[in-house]
């Protein structure tokens, strides 16, 4: 026990290559083993694996070890980080608890930070200090016990995000209820889904899910719906097909530009690979051509292309940045060009050209 304790996943010739190649993953606790014993000043005999695989076997009818394969290594009960990998899966908690507003998180950060502050003294403060950080905020109240603590109630999903979270794991339609539809493209009232995934991106968390009654995927911010979920008691199914579902949407979001996936008719068009991309073009200038020159990894597709370098300076004198789209993600992109609106001008395709000249002209007649 102390073995695994010390080094969670031994076993899966992750720590002794020379292990790996005999193909025997207890020959690698074997190892181990006597090391430990070593460190502890403990004299052990040289324990056959067949003896060992007996201990394992014992370990398994007490419950410290599950009835289980254990292919990738073994480790005690839930034990299956060494301090470095508990160090950063910790950061990132905190992170994620602080500035995304996870309630859940937040609860078990507490929970840990209490039973590991004794570590965390041993080691000067090391275990928690935020060597890494996400600094993204949400702009809305997502953590009931913080509206009830501020007198900030808001009657959205997050005061059920628990029955939502266990409706993706159990493959469960439920029935939710859309208070708001700021961009008037989706409605509001009852909507009957199957919930997928909680997505955290840029200033709040969305529920992508996917619609009963004729499978279109959809990202909806989580506080437009009310504080309601009702189970369906119809067409449960397994997390193999929920699984194959989320790919299919993480493709169109890879494919595409932003949150918004689509119309019902754009979406199956474009699955079914006969929805045509628009070839977009944007021409960047100082001050910002070495920002996106920088972003090697905004899209899939894209394509950058430096102009003629500045005599004086040495750098280009403007980037051009290319990318094939789908028609559903241009209202998105176009707010991502509004961000360096002083220096770029969209050169293609015309009818956002013609878009991104009237938004000028409006913001000049604003300024007037």
């Amino acid at each position: 026990m102390a073995t695994l304790i010390r080094y969670p996943g031994v076993g899966g010739f992750t720590y002794d290559e020379a292990a790996a190649q005999t193909h025997d993953a207890l020959l690698e606790v074997q190892h181990y083993l006597q090391k430990v014993a070593n460190e502890l000043g403990l004299a052990l005999p040289q324990y056959s694996t067949h003896t060992l695989r007996k201990d394992l076997v014992t370990l398994r009818r007490y419950g410290v070890l599950n009835q289980r394969m254990y292919r990738w290594g073994y480790y005690v009960g839930t034990g299956a980080m060494n301090l470095e990998e508990l160090r950063i899966i910790l950061q990132a908690a905190r992170s994620q608890a602080q500035a995304q507003g996870d309630p859940q998180t937040r609860q078990v950060c507490r929970q840990l930070e209490k039973r590991l502050r004794g570590l965390d003294l041993e080691l000067q403060g090391q275990l928690f200090y935020p060597v890494r950080s996400h600094l993204n905020r949400t702009i809305v109240y997502s953590d009931p016990e913080e509206m009830m603590a501020k007198g900030q109630y808001r009657h959205t999903l997050f005061h059920c995000i628990g029955e939502v979270e266990t409706a993706i794991v159990q493959g469960q339609p439920i029935q939710l209820h859309r208070l708001a539809d700021p961009f008037g493209t989706a409605g509001v009232g009852r909507i009957q889904v199957y919930p997928l995934q909680l997505i955290y991106s840029e200033l709040a968390w969305y529920l992508l899910f996917e619609h009963l009654s004729n499978q279109h995927l959809e990202i909806e911010r989580v506080d437009r719906f009310g504080d309601n979920v009702q189970r369906l008691e119809v067409n449960q199914r397994e997390i193999t097909l929920q699984y194959q579902r989320l790919q299919v949407a993480q493709k169109l979001l890879q494919d595409g530009w932003g949150l918004y996936l689509g119309t019902p008719q754009q979406q199956q068009l474009e699955l079914a690979g006969q929805g045509k991309l628009v070839e977009v073009k944007v021409r960047f200038f100082e001050p910002v051509v070495t920002f996106i020159l920088e972003g090697a990894r905004r899209h899939d597709r894209q394509r950058l292309r430096p102009g003629p370098k500045d005599s004086s300076s040495g750098q280009p004198q403007y980037v051009d940045y290319e990318v094939k789209l789908p028609p559903r993600s241009l209202n998105e992109f176009s707010r991502w060009v509004h961000r360096f609106a002083h220096a770029a001008k969209v050169l293609a395709p015309a009818a956002l050209v013609a878009k991104h000249r009237e938004d000028a002209r409006k913001l000049n007649q604003l300024y007037r």
